[in-house]
């Protein structure tokens, strides 16, 4: 009977087996002295990731054995009652004030600003500040009260009298045209340096409709002053300069403001029940 397999070959075969089985029972032995206790299938199981979230700490929590700072936050917006007004020097060319903020004193010129506020101009006891389309006036320091809209400078010259004298008796002439009236430049640029004379020659109040403002009453008019002459009365409304609507105290400053380079002034007022034009030409 004829052999499938030769001999030689089986035991080939026989010998390559063996080997084989030794090899694997080598490895598995390395295997359990070497690796990680366990199962095969769980050391061939990957490590499960850590997750990472963002995590917003509080001011001063530790980290990594260091202390987070705590986050810068935006400084409060200073008001017109942080500044303190110490003195005021009028030329005729400039205005000049000495004031106090955060601690420290600073002179400024008119058009400069402090705080955010710009300095319009000044009267004999008070500074008129502008910020933001709106103006504050803030008194000598020896005032208790520190911050007042210009439209409470209004109200409180309605309580002076036609008898209050100015303090200094401004030049020139008003001369009656007829149909209009020529005023002195100089007149102009008195009361356009010295809003503190304004105030005790003629008195104004608002007047509204609601919330809106409607224009400016005169509560009263010295008698003999450049107002009395300039037709202006006790109860008159004053609604417009210059085609400007006196709408808000800033339009009334603003008019106040360039005063000194207009050349022609009309005035709408309505006095009692009728609405009229007062004309200028200053020169």
């Amino acid at each position: 009977m004829k052999h499938l397999f030769k001999p030689e070959l089986f035991r080939r075969i026989v010998t390559g087996l063996m080997i084989l089985l030794i090899i694997k029972a080598a490895w598995l032995i390395i295997a359990l002295i070497w690796l990680p206790s366990g199962s095969l299938e769980q050391i061939k199981k990957e490590e499960p990731k850590a997750l990472y979230y963002r995590v917003r700490l509080a001011p001063g929590e530790i980290v990594n054995g260091a202390a987070q700072p705590k986050p810068s936050l935006p400084k409060p917006q200073g008001t017109i009652s942080d500044i303190q007004l110490l003195a005021i020097y009028n030329a005729s060319d400039r205005t000049v004030v000495t004031v106090v903020y955060q601690n420290k004193s600073r002179v400024l010129s008119g058009g400069e600003a402090i705080n955010g506020f710009v300095l319009e101009g000044a009267g004999s006891n008070f500074a008129i500040f502008s910020k933001e389309n709106k103006t504050y006036q803030v008194p000598l320091i020896k005032s208790k009260s520190a911050s007042n809209s210009i439209g409470k400078i209004s109200s409180a010259a309605a309580s002076l009298d036609a008898n209050t004298p100015a303090s200094t008796a401004p030049k020139g002439d008003i001369v009656d045209a007829g149909e209009y009236k020529i005023v002195d430049k100089s007149l102009i640029g008195h009361y356009a340096k010295n809003i503190d004379d304004i105030y005790k020659n003629i008195g104004i109040t608002e007047v509204k409709k609601g919330n809106l403002l409607q224009g400016f009453r005169v509560t009263f008019v010295r008698k003999g002053s450049p107002f009395e002459n300039l037709g202006i009365q006790k109860g008159d409304v004053i609604k417009s300069v210059n085609g400007q609507e006196l709408n808000s105290y800033n339009a009334a400053f603003d008019i106040y403001k360039n005063i000194q380079d207009i050349n022609n002034l009309t005035l709408v007022i309505e006095r009692g029940d009728k609405e009229m034009e007062l004309e200028y030409e200053v020169n």
